[in-house]
């Protein structure tokens, strides 16, 4: 206890709108990449954190106090999570869109769509497995992501990150913020290029301040 591990940047508003213009740019060719293309990029995510298992683990039980045998556990869970997202890829478009049954000589179809720049935050705990199951979803549909560390707990995001950089995704794609929750997540619900907000396990006070922050821009939450 009071062991100083790291010291991790506290992200600004500056840098949130910094990832945002980022993830915009990086938007219109990550969303056009084809569903197989996107797919084995998230696959070569899992097959580096399954290379740096050691190194995620050890982060996990530093930060967490985790025991070896539940930090395993956690990012074997993450890599599997992982897995799962790059499969839905090519299957997103089957599953919700599709021809529609029409009283007439003709008939529609509906297309799945990116929504576009999508914010996630992740909870205090589990650290990595929650930041993944936050990015995940979103990056597998075509959307590029702003994504906030687990405030107590941003060490292993920042392995992960570092994962990121050496896994294909391409710049803009991903951005990861470390850094308080109660500053960064209402400034996401406000910012009015970012498309859609999600958080896993925020405080409550937090999660209606962003609901009510988000509906002056019609923003997904």
């Amino acid at each position: 206890a009071g062991t100083v591990l790291a010291h991790a940047a506290r992200a600004s508003r500056k840098d949130l709108r910094d990832a945002v213009e980022a993830a915009g740019k990086a938007l219109e060719g990550w969303s056009a990449a084809t569903a197989y293309l996107r797919g084995q990029i998230l696959h070569r995510i899992a097959e580096f954190m399954e290379s740096r298992r050691d190194e995620l683990v050890g982060a996990i039980r530093s930060v967490e106090g985790a025991t070896a045998a539940a930090a395993r556990r956690e990012v074997d869970l993450a890599v599997d999570r992982t897995i799962s997202f790059a499969g839905w890829t090519d299957k997103i478009s089957s599953l919700i869109g599709g021809q529609c049954s029409v009283a007439g000589p003709f008939y529609t179809m509906s297309v799945a769509e990116p929504v576009g720049v999508c914010a996630v935050a992740a909870p205090a705990r589990p650290s990595l497995l929650g930041l993944v199951t936050a990015i995940m979803p979103p990056l597998a549909a075509g959307n590029t992501v702003v994504a906030l560390a687990s405030e107590a707990n941003p060490l292993p995001a920042v392995a992960f990150g570092e994962i990121l950089g050496v896994s294909d995704v391409p710049a803009g794609v991903v951005n990861l913020l470390t850094g308080g929750m109660g500053e960064i997540v209402p400034a996401m619900a406000s910012h009015r290029q970012i498309a859609a907000i999600g958080g896993i396990g925020l405080p409550a006070e937090i999660a209606a301040g962003a609901a009510e922050a988000a509906a002056d821009s019609l923003k997904r939450t």
